[in-house]
């Protein structure tokens, strides 16, 4: 599995039994700016992944040792995870396409493909959907966009707008070090208030707001470098 992970970036799901075409594809879509995560067969850590990371789009193949494609993209879809999804499939007659568009599909594409073709229509679906994405997935923490509020547990965080801005910005940046530095211009932009240590108290107070018991360790501290959302 190849993981690489960076909120600010679309970040696709490819599930591909071919080990070469998934290679193939996550060259293609990494040259072109994406992240990607993936896997050769539905298993555990696949199902998990939508609670562990903010996932874009979704590359699934029809054609899969034991579960098949369309059957985990119903599951998902019954969970309440509203992903965009491409089948890319050796399934290719008329009955199997509209199948797959009765299946959740957003788009269908059969193999053997163009990759520049599949690369369009990857930034057509995301161009599409991105604006309508109204929730971000880490781990057990559900950000809703519509009403500005964290949730972990599903429980709701009560948070200052400065720890929200401050939160938001640990999230976009996931497992990237972040100084005091940047967090300063990154939040607090232009308040008269830009001091590093300015920094360690609200981090602080965020940390027992989000993990109380301090069980999680969301935040960690980089003594000298600052911190890293992970």
């Amino acid at each position: 599995m190849t993981l690489r992970c960076n909120l600010e970036k679309n970040t696709i799901l490819i599930v591909e039994d071919e080990e070469d075409i998934l290679e193939l594809l996550e060259y293609t879509l990494q040259k072109e700016g994406y992240d990607t995560i993936g896997f050769t067969k539905v298993n555990q850590a696949l199902e998990d992944i939508f609670e562990e990371e903010s996932i874009d789009l979704v590359l699934m193949d029809r054609n899969l040792p034991g579960i098949d494609g369309t059957s985990f993209i119903k599951n998902i879809k019954q969970q309440g995870i509203n992903v965009p999804v491409i089948y890319v499939t050796a399934k290719d007659k008329e009955e199997d396409i509209l199948n797959g568009f009765d299946a959740h599909a957003d788009d269908y594409i059969t193999k053997p493909f163009n990759l520049k073709e599949l690369c369009a229509r990857v930034k057509a679906i995301l161009k599409r959907t991105k604006k309508s994405v109204e929730i971000l997935k880490v781990k057990d923490i559900v950000y809703k966009k519509s009403n500005k509020k964290f949730y972990i547990d599903e429980k709701e965080i009560e948070l200052t707008h400065l720890e929200h801005d401050l939160f938001l910005e640990f999230i976009k940046n996931k497992d990237i070090l972040l100084s005091r530095e940047h967090l300063l211009e990154a939040v607090w932009e232009d308040s008269f208030d830009k001091k590093l240590k300015t920094v360690n108290v609200a981090v602080k107070r965020l940390k027992a707001k989000i993990d109380p018991k301090g069980k999680k360790e969301y935040i960690k501290s980089i003594r000298g470098e600052g911190y890293i959302f992970c």
